[in-house]
């Protein structure tokens, strides 16, 4: 329950103070600087209480200096907020309301406090009351529900079924033509874009995707950078989630375009979306890759116990011995067949590896830094231990980016 506001202690509206400043003593100012704000409260409950007119309010504003500098909008803001408080005090006596009521009126008028201000932080029955609005407080508390749930509840349902072509179909070809990379071209295609969704109301994320795939398609086109950031950041993220768990169906056969890779990787590097955001939606998870290397490890050990022992210091008249021919025979095959589907095994999972292909994407783009901060929240470590013996079979990756991780895998030895 509400309860009234307690009697307020006077530091600075001193009752001679407040004798000077009704009789119009025009030289009359304070010693020493006040803060602003308890000055204000003060000042504001003395008007209300009826013991200084309103009309020497700005005598006695004229009579002090701040401790602090105070601007004109401090000032008015520090009215407002200190009006609202007073008109909540449920207790208040009549008289004293009303003469706040006038006080309200008398800032407003003076242009001392601008009328939003008020109309902003006040209850809708002080509004009424002071004729700061021109509906009942009823209404307006119904009106100002219905705008809320509007804004925040009301959902935007787009028809793709009833969504013209021809609005995407112009938005495809004004993204792939042959433009110059300038600042002024790409204010105008972004002036063009904006009105595209709004003339065929386009859905603002399936433009956004149709921008990323552009984008991924001519990565080396700088416009694209300007145009990404009239969508929301956290759009990104999830888009290109979305892309990442396609290809994680097992109906999906094909492996991750380096193209997404890259566009993911420049993205993060011009911070247009975060690291950790991305990582969630690319396999295998940690925990799993862990476990599939553990099993792998063990798997190779075991092979490699049952097969004998190899004399890599052979001569070929040792070789010339049936019975060491024959063992030495078996045990080169058995072993270089145990390699060459060691490597084959790990070959397919580089290629369907999305975390260590958005490291490939980070290197292409010259993105070290990231490149290293993704070695600390992913399991690359275990992949980089065994990638030398994977560059050789690893044709699903770029000779580039081969190239790349070679390099990488040696800087962080």
């Amino acid at each position: 329950m509400s309860m009234s506001l307690p009697p307020v202690e006077r530091a600075y509206v001193r009752e001679d103070c407040v004798r000077e400043w009704k009789n119009g003593t025009s030289n009359f100012k304070l010693a020493d600087p006040v803060p602003m704000l308890r000055f204000l409260y003060e000042l504001c409950s003395t008007m209300v209480s009826g013991e200084l007119p309103l009309q020497k309010c700005k005598a006695a504003l004229d009579s002090v200096e701040f401790s602090d500098k105070v601007s004109d909008e401090e000032l008015a803001s520090s009215f407002a907020d200190i009006v609202t408080q007073l008109s909540q005090d449920i207790r208040m006596p009549g008289e004293h309301r009303a003469r706040l009521i006038k006080l309200a009126k008398w800032l407003v008028e003076s242009s001392l406090v601008p009328l939003r201000l008020f109309q902003e932080r006040c209850e809708e029955e002080f509004l009424w009351e002071a004729e700061m609005i021109k509906i009942k407080a009823q209404e307006l508390k119904s009106k100002e529900v219905r705008v809320n749930t509007r804004l925040l509840y009301q959902q935007t349902k787009f028809n793709l079924l009833r969504e013209e072509s021809e609005g995407y179909a112009k938005l495809v070809t004004l993204l792939c033509r042959n433009s110059e990379t300038s600042s002024h071209n790409a204010a105008a295609t972004i002036g063009i874009i904006k009105s595209l969704i709004g003339h065929f109301d386009l859905d603002p994320n399936h433009v956004f995707d149709i921008v990323l795939e552009c984008f991924e398609l001519q990565p080396d086109s700088n416009v694209f950078l300007e145009l990404i950031p009239i969508f929301p950041k956290s759009h990104a993220s999830q888009i290109l989630g979305f892309k990442f768990q396609y290809y994680q169906r097992l109906e999906v056969n094909s492996p991750v375009p380096f193209g997404l890779y890259k566009l993911t990787a420049l993205l993060v590097k011009e911070d247009f979306i975060d690291l950790d955001s991305i990582y969630a939606h690319l396999l295998p998870k940690d925990d799993e890759a862990f476990e599939h290397y553990s099993a792998f490890s063990s798997k190779r050990l075991d092979e490699a116990n049952k097969i004998g022992k190899i004399n890599l210091a052979a001569t070929g008249k040792d070789l010339m011995d049936d019975e060491k021919q024959g063992d030495v025979t078996i045990d080169l095959f058995a072993a270089l067949d145990m390699e060459a589907e060691a490597v084959g095994e790990r070959s397919t999972e580089c290629e369907n590896n999305q975390t260590l292909g958005l490291l490939t994407g980070f290197l292409a783009v010259n993105d070290w830094y990231h490149a290293i901060c993704y070695l600390s929240v992913s399991h690359l470590y275990i992949l980089l231990n065994i990638f030398k013996s994977v560059i050789a079979c690893s044709g699903s990756l770029k000779k580039q980016s081969l190239l790349h991780m070679t390099l990488f895998a040696e800087h962080i030895s």
